[in-house]
C-alpha cells in the first residue's frame, strides 16, 4: 500500500468526520460538499510505520478544506493491510469546525467499523447560540444519531426572546 493511498483515505475520512462533528445533528452539508476543494494536512512531524500500519501526525495538526477544519496536537491513524482506515485517534485540543458549528474535546476517536466518532474529555458542541456538553458525545454516522452522556444543553436567547 502506498503512502499516497493512505493519505487519500485519511483525507476522505477527515471530511466524513467534519460531517459528524455536530453532535446535535445540526450539520446539514452533505459529505460531497465537504470534500470540495483541496484538503491539506499540516503538522510538525509525520511518522509512518508501514509495517504496523500506523501513521502519526504530531505538533499543531491541522486539516483544512474549503468547508471544514480539524485541529489537534496529535492524530494517529490506524489502517489495515488493504489501506482502509480502521481507527483515528485525535488527542489534545481537538477542534472540529464546519460553518458556525464547532465541537471541542480533549480526545476524539473515529471507529470505521462501527461508523461512529466518540468525543471525550469535556466535549462541547456549539452551534449558534446552542451549546451541548457532557462526559461523552457519541455520533453514529450510519444512522445520524447522537448520544450525549451526562448532558447539559444551554440555549441562549437574545433580548427580544428569540433564539
Amino acid at each position: 500500500m502506498s503512502m499516497q493511498h493512505s493519505i487519500r483515505g485519511l483525507l476522505a475520512l477527515l471530511a466524513v468526520l467534519a460531517l459528524c462533528a455536530s453532535a446535535t445533528q445540526a450539520l446539514a452539508a452533505p459529505k460531497e460538499e465537504l470534500l470540495e476543494g483541496p484538503i491539506v494536512i499540516t503538522s510538525a512531524t509525520l511518522s509512518a510505520d508501514s509495517k504496523n500500519n500506523v501513521a502519526v501526525f504530531e505538533g499543531s495538526v491541522r486539516a483544512r478544506s474549503d468547508k471544514m477544519k480539524v485541529d489537534s496536537e496529535k492524530m494517529t491513524v490506524y489502517y489495515g493491510d488493504d489501506g482502509d482506515i480502521d481507527r483515528i485517534d485525535f488527542q489534545t485540543n481537538v477542534k472540529f469546525i464546519n460553518d458556525d458549528r464547532v465541537v471541542t474535546s480533549r480526545k476524539a476517536t473515529y471507529f470505521a467499523r462501527d461508523e461512529k466518532i466518540v468525543f471525550t474529555g469535556e466535549p462541547m458542541a456549539v452551534e449558534g447560540t446552542s451549546i451541548i456538553t457532557g462526559s461523552e458525545i457519541v455520533y453514529m454516522l450510519d444512522t445520524e444519531r447522537s448520544i450525549v452522556r451526562d448532558s447539559k444543553v444551554f440555549i441562549k436567547q437574545n433580548g427580544n426572546g428569540k433564539k
